[in-house]
């Protein structure tokens, strides 16, 4: 495996890359407001970029899974695309009302009989959280339950519904 170098760019977010094969060097630079910038350099020339494209954390999360990247989010996926009634969603925490609360204060699988199975934050993912996983802002869910279960949960989470 190649290895990853990671290089803080101020004022704007952090690099990661690595040199493949083929002497290109790829990588993804962490914008600070979520953006992912995602490069591939020049054959010729390693310090010219040859092609970028801007995702947002949404499409970064989906070129993350179609390379593979997130399996629990495949599986899931997966399972819930063959089981009538079975909703998956992502949930981002804002700053304020559930930041800093416990999936298990929040009482989200008895309130809403949603799950949350798995929460991704900045780049590490945590499968199978339980209920004394403290949840931050920034941090992106996967929901799963019924269509007005996960629709209940994403209310909860986001703080639009009193919690207890």
């Amino acid at each position: 495996m190649n290895p990853v170098n990671e290089t803080e760019l101020p004022g704007v977010g952090t690099r990661f890359a690595f040199e493949s094969d083929d002497g290109r060097v790829v990588g993804v630079i962490h914008h600070h407001d979520g953006r992912r910038e995602v490069f591939v350099t020049d054959e010729a020339d390693a310090d010219c970029v040859a092609v970028s494209i801007s995702l947002d954390e949404g499409e970064a999360h989906l070129l993350a899974d179609l390379l593979g990247g997130i399996t629990v989010t495949r599986e899931v996926a997966t399972l819930a695309h063959g089981v009538a009634g079975l909703t998956v969603d992502w949930v981002e925490i804002p700053e304020g009302k559930t930041s800093g609360s416990t999936i298990g204060r929040l009482e989200v699988r008895t309130r809403t009989g949603a799950s949350i199975v798995a929460v991704l934050r900045g780049d590490e993912p945590h499968p199978a959280p339980g209920p004394e996983f403290v949840l931050r802002g920034g941090d992106v869910l996967l929901v799963v339950g019924t269509s007005s279960g996960a629709r209940r949960a994403r209310s909860l989470l986001r703080g639009e519904e009193a919690s207890p």
